[in-house]
């Protein structure tokens, strides 16, 4: 099989695997320096990191082949899939040969499993050990890691990528136990926490290297030898929604529960895609997108804005509303709280008003300082008046009445694709 057919088939099969955002990472680049490669600029556009740099990144699998049989999961070992399988110099090779071509900035490497997972994921850290030491490449690594695998080369990976990822793959132990029998729940959050040791350790040795005074020798210039990194850009995991009953206030939870014990950079939310030949114990049909964006939101609010998982679905059946954003359904059923005053209210209340962002609410702090706020200062901050006008108290502004639920359901519009031309 010619690479070319190769790269189509492995391209393909990764694109189910959402983990792959660049933020985080240890800027480099060969500008003025021996090496090739940046992780830095712009490019096609794949994954944006939140200061709103893009990473293109050229995203597959080493290989499709797997002994597992996930039965979520098309490349499963029963699936009946046309096959594929890189050699490490052919991955090396095409990363060198897209980056020269302006095409990627950054190698996004997952693989299933082969012969064993000590070999496969050794075979998946030579790749990144060659485009480093070998090519003395700098761009961005992102390395799927596979939990079920030596400590010993968990650790060598760290080494050499700037992310790593292990895949929770389903919210429940449960729900792993049934559909995905050869992966042990208990074992990937062992991987996650030795993970964890190495990235902290990695953290204090650079604070240590960085608070230290440099010595040398009589006549010569200080030179401070740089600490080893290990994934300075954290870790990550995936979730699949909607492979299995789990409600989003269980997912939330155990997103919940991940952050607080392993500090992940980021956890992705996967809606399920049916898949040929699948097995009965699957769903017929995937979830709707929008329930997707909604736990993505619901996500967004635990990490940057102060809300609790509790907090957030809804008791009940524990599902999102699908009509609105999970802020602006929690001001709804908590209309107590509400209208808040912009001029007096502390930080963690005004971050709970639907429209508020993070930046909009720190230059408001620092603008009441001075004046009190009307209207117009809302406008000019762009925050979308018409969400949050009906939760909030201004100099020159009070809502007439309390906020009703079915204005912002009949405003909420149906996504649809855009239209290319």
């Amino acid at each position: 099989m010619n690479l070319n057919a190769k790269l189509a088939i492995l391209a393909d099969a990764a694109k189910y695997d959402a983990s792959c955002a660049s933020s985080g990472g240890q800027r480099r680049n060969s500008v003025g320096a021996a090496g090739l490669g940046s992780n830095e600029g712009m490019g096609i556009c794949h994954s944006y990191a939140p200061d709103g740099r893009c990473i293109s990144l050229l995203k597959i699998l080493l290989t499709n082949f797997c002994q597992y049989d996930c039965l979520y999961c098309v490349n499963r070992a029963s699936s009946n899939v046309p096959r594929a399988r890189f050699s490490v110099d052919e991955v090396v090779r095409l990363t060198l040969d897209f980056y020269r071509r302006n095409c990627i900035e950054g190698l996004f490497l997952s693989s299933g499993i082969i012969r064993s997972p000590d070999y496969t994921m050794e075979q998946v850290v030579e790749v990144a050990r060659v485009l480093r030491e070998d090519h003395d490449f700098r761009g961005y690594i992102h390395l799927k890691t596979i939990p079920d695998a030596a400590p010993e080369l968990l650790q060598r990976a760290g080494r050499y990528a700037d992310r790593l990822s292990i895949n929770i793959e389903l919210p429940t132990e449960q729900s792993l136990a049934r559909l995905a029998p050869e992966k042990d729940g208990a074992r990937i959050k062992r991987a996650m926490a030795r993970l964890r040791v190495h990235i902290d350790d990695a953290k204090a040795a650079a604070r240590e290297a960085r608070d230290t005074p440099a010595r040398s020798l009589p006549g010569a210039k200080p030179v401070r030898a740089a600490p080893q990194p290990f994934a300075a850009a954290g870790q990550s995991t995936q979730m699949i929604v909607g492979g299995d009953d789990t409600s989003d206030a269980g997912i939330l939870q155990a997103s919940a529960q991940l952050y607080g014990a392993y500090r992940l950079k980021r956890v992705y939310y996967s809606a399920f895609s049916p898949i040929p030949d699948a097995s009965a114990a699957l769903p017929l049909k995937p979830p709707p997108l929008v329930r997707e964006h909604r736990l993505y939101q619901a996500d967004w609010l635990m990490r940057h804005y102060g809300f609790e998982a509790r907090e957030i679905a809804p008791q009940g059946d524990g599902m999102l509303s699908l009509e609105v954003d999970p802020k602006l359904a929690w001001a709804l059923a908590h209309a107590e709280r509400f209208p808040v005053d912009l001029n007096r209210a502390p930080r963690e209340l005004l971050l709970r008003v639907p429209g508020l962002g993070v930046k909009a609410v720190d230059r408001m702090l620092l603008a009441r300082r001075v004046r009190r706020l009307r209207a117009d200062d809302l406008k000019r901050l762009h925050v979308p008046l018409a969400k949050v006008l009906p939760f909030v108290v201004l100099a020159d502004h009070r809502p007439a009445r309390a906020a009703d639920p079915r204005q912002f359901a009949a405003a909420a519009k149906a996504p649809a694709q855009a239209a290319l031309f």
